[in-house]
């Protein structure tokens, strides 16, 4: 661990400082290009109630330094090392709308009315497109550093365990991030323990010898669950060598990846899992989509039941509808309806199971409801009740429901939101006699990571590949 590669990591704060910098000439080119298309592009000509290139120019005096200022704000400053392009492009937008906002209601507060709103709408569109570049460029170029060797971080790992595996792993799988384990410290593994090439050094009061004599960046204290009663003595022994110390739980098997933690007046509380669909405002958005968009579907699919209405009467003369019990929110059943597809039959033959592919008891119409999920669309009178949502986890019936718990880890936790008529699961063609497991995991996703946006993309797949069920019997 020389110090020959380390030029670049020692002047981290002059180049966070060449950031800004650089983030201020690309806010400024992207408002002289916008006033540039606007008023010379366009050809628009100065005269009365039009303001001069000067006064816009001017403007920059304040727009530069606000919208640095935003850019900090949003996050768009931290290291590049973990975070994604994506987060970051959702960040350049987050600042870039917050900032044209202020500033079209600025002027208008302050009655600026002769500022062109068409250039500062170009000047909006300019400098998230500039940004996104700028930055994606400045991430090749980073990545590139650090792939030939440059710009590396060195990590010490205190403890053995499950989550200093995994911390390795996803290192070793993202040599684009700069990081390398340069050993652990533990006390029950032997000295010389390699694990992917990274190896033990000894034991963990060794880190008084080791910190010294090496160039250490952080230290990571990856302890095993049962070695946690060492955590405060370990932490403060770290923060005395004055290096950078984070903590790896290793509990990741029982908390989520992106923990939701409350501040009690100081007192943080992780709960276990984030679930955006708790919150007061989100339920009542959610259920106003649910209500809006099923009177919407039953006036656009009226025709089409009606149509399945005549052929299932048709069919044999039965029932049209079929109900069958199904558990929802907060565990409690509750009636689903679909159009009958099968032949009639008593409960006790229902409750048996699944259908089967080529199953007899299917009719001809059913098999084509089936198929195209036709049958499913009563499902949008259990959205209006609120029942069901139109989009979310799809609802099982009980028997199922409590086999599957003792099975399938956190199966139950699809239950703290409404049931779907169509959800993530399903788009990805998790649907019928698919895996239980890979449906959870998208369920779970869903659930974690809800947003209206979200819910909207989900309903625009579905439109495209989410009728046609090829796992229908």
């Amino acid at each position: 661990m020389g110090t020959g590669d380390n030029v670049i990591r020692d002047n981290q704060k002059v180049l966070n400082q060449i950031h800004v910098l650089l983030d201020a000439l690309v806010v400024a080119a992207a408002y002289i290009l916008a006033w540039y298309v606007k008023f010379e592009v366009l050809g628009v000509n100065f005269g009365v109630g039009t303001l001069s290139q000067e006064t816009y120019f001017r403007m920059l005096y304040i727009i530069v330094p606000v919208y640095v200022v935003l850019y900090h704000m949003c996050g768009l400053y931290r290291s590049k090392r973990y975070s994604s392009s994506r987060r970051e492009i959702y960040n350049i937008f987050k600042a870039n709308t917050i900032g044209f906002g202020a500033l079209v209601a600025l002027l208008y507060i302050i009655k600026f009315e002769d500022v062109s709103r068409t250039m500062l709408g170009i000047f909006y569109v300019t400098v998230i497109v500039l940004e996104i570049l700028f930055r994606q460029l400045i991430r090749k170029i980073l990545r590139s550093i650090r792939a030939t060797g440059y710009n590396i971080k060195y990590v010490l790992l205190i403890g053995y365990s499950r989550a200093a595996e995994k911390y390795i792993n996803r290192i070793m799988e993202n040599p684009q991030w700069g990081y390398v384990v340069c050993g652990i410290l533990d006390d029950k593994i032997p000295a010389g323990t390699l694990y992917r090439g990274v190896k033990v050094l000894g034991r963990i009061d060794n880190i008084h010898v080791i910190l010294p004599e090496n160039k250490i960046d952080e230290i990571g204290i990856s302890l095993a669950l049962e070695d946690y009663d060492r955590l405060e003595e370990l932490v403060n022994i770290c923060e005395k060598s004055g290096v950078h110390t984070k903590f790896i739980p290793d509990y990741n098997s029982v908390i989520p990846s992106k923990p939701y933690i409350e501040d009690l007046t100081g007192l943080a509380v992780i709960n276990i899992r984030h679930v955006p669909l708790t919150n007061t405002a989100n339920i009542i958005v959610k259920r106003a989509m649910d209500i809006v968009g099923s009177l919407a579907c039953i006036i656009i699919f009226a025709p089409i039941m009606l149509i399945e209405v005549i052929l299932i009467k048709c069919m044999d003369g039965g029932k049209i509808i079929f109900c069958q019990e199904r558990v929802g929110l907060h565990n409690k059943p509750f009636k689903m309806y679909k159009f009958r597809t099968m032949k009639e039959q008593k409960d006790e033959e229902e409750m048996q199971g699944w259908s089967k592919k080529g199953d007899p008891r299917v009719t001809p119409v059913g098999k084509f409801l089936r198929r195209t999920s036709l049958d499913e669309l009563p499902q949008i009178f259990n959205v209006l009740k609120g029942d069901m949502s139109l989009v979310g986890p799809r609802p099982e019936r009980p028997q199922f429901v409590e086999k599957f718990k003792e099975e399938i880890p956190r199966y139950m936790i699809k239950h703290q939101v409404r049931p779907g008529m169509t959800g993530w699961a399903q788009i990805n063609g998790y649907r019928g006699d698919t895996s239980i497991r890979k449906r959870i995991e998208h369920d779970l996703y869903y659930i974690e990571n809800w947003t209206v946006l979200l819910d909207i993309k989900i309903l625009f797949l579905t439109l495209f590949k989410g009728f046609i069920n090829k796992n229908a019997c």
